[in-house]
């Protein structure tokens, strides 16, 4: 009894409604018969082969689900079997490789709402949302409830095979948690979100003021920001002149996020009297366990927002840095009294340790070999044996290496990578010149030797950076490592410490970095300068640093021959060439003296990965465009590197990050 209930059950569920088709095709056919018999008869055989062709399918599908059923329930009593069919939870089964649905229970008819063609569609046309990848991954759980109408649903499943090679039923049990969804949504868009917010050039802002005028800028500045913070109901509180510390809820941080913080150009409309317009950094911590945890994220996403120039915000979401911003001009705000305090932490540094080993970044240019001579002159001067890290020929600064190497103070301090590493201990002290990545070093795994670390460098800070360094010396508006490090040489040595050909190293690296004293400079570079040549560097001996020859003086222009414009400002040149990190940059420098041209990309191939060199006159922030691609820089002066592609694999990434920057807004 309870077996014949079953198939009756079964029948219900896999027989498609077309009887009342059949009944108007033959009441069809009998009018026709009052006409034309033969006609009449066609119709009726046609009607006959229909039925036929339905009755197959409905049996077919008869057995699959039996086959299908006795295989999920081998062993098991003829109730249990039953329960499948009225089970409370909504059952599918169906086809993953084809969405065919197979078989259904009532609570999944009533689910999708359309009982009567259920066995017509398929299941993604049901339900837009489902995908059944996971199934075929071997999961047993959908990643994420899948919406139907206004409810949501828990998906679980298996796959069974048929018996067919490849061939694969799904069997998916549907669990309503709407209301547990709506909980865990309430749960994530209320949990708390902590800024420190910082008006960076305040001092600029207020100078030569009135009091009423300064207390009108003050006023305006909180103006914006409660304007803008308004519709979110968040906590804003001014604690310093210049700082505010904010929390508000997910929810309405994740709609100024996904805006790019509009604040920003907001508060830049703000000017003082003397034309000074005001710019403002955020850090934002988000995913912590804890209050203080998320105010931690807070403040070290401001340092990561400040030490990249400023006026832009930085979300620390997790372990994860996103950035907003940063596209406006630099400005030099630098004083003598972050250099003196650095110089005096490193000579106690020096003082308490016995060694010392200096290293750049890879493929060391003239600017890290100048850094790293200035810091080979400091360590002279405090008595500290030093060595330097040699990089593997060629790169582009080798013939400054070697005049160093000739000095008689310099025998023996070139070392490659693993000897560096062998000689570090727990009281040496590893010096970085030039970058602030631990991955972009000369030799990594000095970093992690139990050496005391310290990074001398000016590039805007990326989200992988060198993290609790003993010493740090980071400013992103000077104008090189070479510049920093030279100021320190003025603090901790004597007149007549340098030797002339470390000056000349020191130089060549400004002048590098500096395209010749044209871009990024500002009253100290010019100061340092002034230093270098009373310590004896020769302005011609310095040029001959940048002297080519005459092959590569003509790759470099065959490059800029191929030159394409772009966004009408931008140019773009790709070669397949393999014409070297110098040549490649250089060409990029020349792009700029080309009219109307603001930032110029160059993609060439080196050692089975493609390289990007790019350049800006001022107006265009590469470093923001060559950060999407996976890359950094500054400014003026970024790359990046893309393993396993070719130039042109990357020119369309190129297009489509510069293309994003526009997207984004006109820079300020």
């Amino acid at each position: 009894m309870r077996q014949q209930s079953f198939q009756k059950a079964l029948s219900k569920m896999t027989e498609t409604g077309f009887r009342l088709f059949f009944v108007a095709s033959l009441l069809f056919a009998g009018l026709t018969a009052c006409y034309n018999r033969w006609l009449c008869l066609a119709e009726l055989v046609l009607v006959l082969i229909l039925y036929l062709y339905f009755q197959t399918g409905i049996t077919r599908r008869k057995k699959e689900v039996m086959v299908y059923l006795d295989h999920m329930t081998s062993g098991v009593d003829a109730a249990s079997r039953r329960t499948m069919i009225t089970s409370p939870l909504p059952i599918v089964i169906f086809r993953p490789d084809t969405d065919d649905i197979i078989w259904s229970n009532e609570r999944f008819l009533h689910l999708t709402g359309d009982p009567d063609h259920l066995f017509e569609t398929k299941l993604s046309a049901l339900v837009p949302s489902f995908q059944s990848q996971w199934l075929l991954d071997g999961d047993h759980l959908a990643p994420e409830p899948i919406p139907v109408g206004e409810k949501q649903y828990l998906v679980y499943g298996n796959l069974v095979c048929t018996g067919d090679e490849d061939a694969f039923l799904a069997t998916t049990y549907w669990v309503d948690v709407t209301e547990y969804a709506g909980i865990a949504d309430r749960f994530h868009t209320t949990r708390p979100v902590v800024g420190i917010l910082q008006v960076d050039n305040y001092e600029d802002l207020i100078r030569g003021l009135e009091e009423g005028e300064r207390s009108a800028i003050r006023t305006e500045i909180n103006h914006r920001l409660v304007q803008w913070l308004e519709p979110s109901g968040a906590i804003l509180l001014r604690y310093e002149r210049d700082h505010y510390l904010l929390i508000w809820e997910t929810g309405p941080f994740r709609d100024s996020y996904r805006k790019k913080f509009p604040i920003l150009d907001e508060i830049r409309q703000v000017q003082s009297p003397n034309g000074v317009a005001a710019t403002l950094s955020m850090g934002f911590g988000c995913q912590g366990q804890t209050p203080r945890e998320l105010h931690s994220f807070a403040s070290l996403a401001l340092d990561m927002a400040l030490s990249r120039g400023g006026d832009q915000a930085v979300v620390k979401d997790g372990p994860e840095f996103f950035f907003f911003g940063g596209r406006s001009k630099e400005v030099e705000r630098r004083t003598k009294v972050k250099s003196r305090v650095v110089a005096s932490a490193l000579s106690e540094l020096l003082a308490s340790t016995d060694q010392v080993i200096v290293m750049g970044h890879a493929y060391p240019d003239l600017d890290v070999v100048g850094a790293v001579a200035g810091v080979c002159a400091i360590a002279r001067k405090k008595g500290v044996p030093i060595r330097a890290v040699r990089a593997p020929s060629p790169y582009p600064a080798e013939e400054q290496v070697r005049q160093l190497m000739a000095l008689p103070e310099y025998r023996g301090l070139f070392v490659p990578a693993e000897e560096a590493l062998r000689l570090a201990g727990p009281n040496t002290v590893v010096v970085v010149v030039d970058t602030n990545r631990p991955e972009q070093t000369q030799a990594p795994d000095l970093l992690t030797s139990g050496a005391r670390i310290v990074v001398i460098d000016h590039h805007r800070r990326a989200a992988s950076y060198i993290e609790k360094p003993a010493l740090s010396f980071h400013d992103p508006y000077a104008s090189s490592a070479s510049e920093l490090v030279a100021e320190l040489v003025q603090y901790i040595l004597d007149s007549g410490d340098l030797k002339r050909v470390e000056a000349e190293s020191i130089l060549a690296g400004i002048v590098l970095d500096t395209k010749g004293f044209t871009m990024r400079t500002g009253s100290r570079t010019f100061e340092t300068a002034a230093f270098l040549r009373k310590a004896g560097a020769d302005i011609s001996q310095v040029n001959k640093c940048f002297q080519h020859n005459l092959r590569d003086t003509v790759t470099k222009f065959q490059i800029i021959q191929g030159a394409q414009p772009y966004h009408g400002t931008m140019a773009i040149t790709l070669t397949d060439r393999l014409v070297g990190r110098a040549i490649a940059g250089q060409a990029a420098d020349e792009m700029l003296n080309i009219a109307g041209i603001e930032a110029s990309f160059v993609l060439f191939p080196e050692a089975g990965q493609a390289y990007l060199s790019a350049r800006s006159s001022g107006n265009v922030n590469v470093q923001v465009i060559c950060e999407t691609l996976g890359g950094g820089g500054n400014a003026a002066t970024a790359g990046a590197q893309f393993p396993g592609k070719t130039p042109e694999e990357v020119l369309p990434l190129l297009k489509g990050a510069i293309d994003a920057y526009f997207d984004d807004g006109s820079d300020a």
